[in-house]
Parts: C-alpha cells; sequence; structure tokens
C-alpha cells in the first residue's frame, strides 16, 4: 500500500471512521473487455456519535476519544461520507474520480444509508464536490469529495498530509499512556510512534511547511 494512503487511511480510522482503501474501479469496452477507469484511494464513512478506544461501561476512567479534529467539521446526527484522492504531491482530484460509473461504483457500498436516489448525490458530487442527503430512518448523510496531499490550508475538500501528521502526533503524545502497550502494524502510525519514541520533535514552520528538528 502506498504509505501515503496508509497514513490517511489510519488517520480517518481515529477519527472514528470505517474505511475502504485502494479499488480498482473498472467497466467494459467496446469489446466488452474490462478496463480500469480509475483507482479509489480511499473511502470513509463515520457514524454520529462519540467513539471510544477503550470500552468506557468497564472503567471509569476508560472514555479516551478517538481524535477529535474540528477540520473534519463533523455535524451532530449526520453520517459522513468521504470518498478519497490521496497525492504525496499538491492535493488534488483526478478527474476520473467524477464520473458517474467510478461515483456510482463507490457509494453503492453505502447506498442503504440514503433516505434518496445515489443518482441526486453522485450529481451533487458532480457539481459541487459535496452533498447533504436525508438519511435513511432519520438524521442527514454528507457526502463528499477530499484531496489529501500537500495543501497550505484544508478545508471541507482538501486535507493537508502535513496537517494529518501534526495531529497524529500530538494525539499520540497527549495520550502516550494509552498508546504504550498497542504495537503499531500498520507503516504510518508506526513510524510516527517511533519519531515520538525517538525524540524527534515535528512542527510547522512560518513558511507554513512541515520540517522535523
Amino acid at each position: 500500500m502506498d504509505i501515503a494512503v496508509n497514513l490517511v487511511e489510519n488517520y480517518l480510522r481515529l477519527t472514528g471512521y470505517l474505511t475502504l482503501s485502494e479499488f480498482e474501479v473498472q467497466r467494459r469496452d467496446e469489446r466488452g473487455r474490462f478496463k480500469t477507469v480509475t483507482d479509489v484511494d480511499v473511502m470513509g464513512i463515520r457514524f454520529p456519535g462519540d467513539v471510544y478506544l477503550g470500552d468506557p461501561h468497564r472503567e471509569a476512567d476508560c472514555e479516551l476519544l478517538v481524535i477529535d479534529d474540528p477540520v473534519l467539521d463533523l455535524q451532530q446526527e449526520t453520517i459522513d461520507v468521504i470518498v478519497g484522492e490521496v497525492k504525496q504531491g499538491k492535493a488534488e482530484l483526478n478527474p476520473g474520480i467524477k464520473e458517474h460509473a467510478v461515483l456510482h461504483s463507490m457509494l453503492r457500498r453505502v447506498e442503504w444509508v440514503y433516505d434518496e436516489s445515489i443518482e441526486g448525490v453522485i450529481e451533487g458530487l458532480q457539481r459541487d464536490g459535496i452533498h447533504s442527503a436525508a438519511g435513511r430512518g432519520g438524521g442527514r448523510v454528507r457526502t463528499r469529495l477530499v484531496a489529501f496531499g500537500r495543501s497550505s490550508f484544508s478545508n471541507q475538500n482538501t486535507i493537508a498530509l502535513g496537517h494529518i501528521v501534526t495531529t497524529m502526533l500530538d494525539f499520540f503524545e497527549e495520550h502516550e499512556d494509552a498508546f504504550r502497550p498497542i504495537q503499531f502494524r500498520e507503516p504510518a502510525p508506526a513510524f510516527l510512534r517511533l519519531l515520538l519514541k525517538s525524540g524527534f520533535d515535528v512542527h510547522r514552520d512560518r513558511s507554513d511547511r512541515n520540517s522535523i528538528d
């Protein structure tokens, strides 16, 4: 797995998302043969409500929430669905990710959460990069295209990898007692934990670029 995709997927997991990663979307050509339309790097779905690293009903002090990142702009009573493109360079979306066949292939996996046809969701994503729909059984479902990569800012449709790195490092450092017994098998979080254990200090300098001391 691409290290940047691995970083983004673990960030989404630590902020409470269920994730899928590295999907090849295929369709038949005029001769009936399958061909790859594009690769979808990551997809995440997060249900509203608190998510805990531990089981809070057994121990009074075991109420450690996962990362609460304001950049994600999570909303009450709203399911958040992300279809993401991950770049090691500039954060941008490949044109192929907006193709109807690609979005239809991905959103069919979570079609049951919408109280409307996914055709309307697809049209909204193609037009605005974000769409809000009624949820089946109540609440709302916000669906958005997100580019992960190098960026001087983060918002609903763009999240900088530098922001993800510093956010995860801060979280690991703040809750060192909780993470000490955990052996990370995924390469990206394992490397970040190694940086902390080795005494590195990662910070953002005045030019808004990431640096490591």
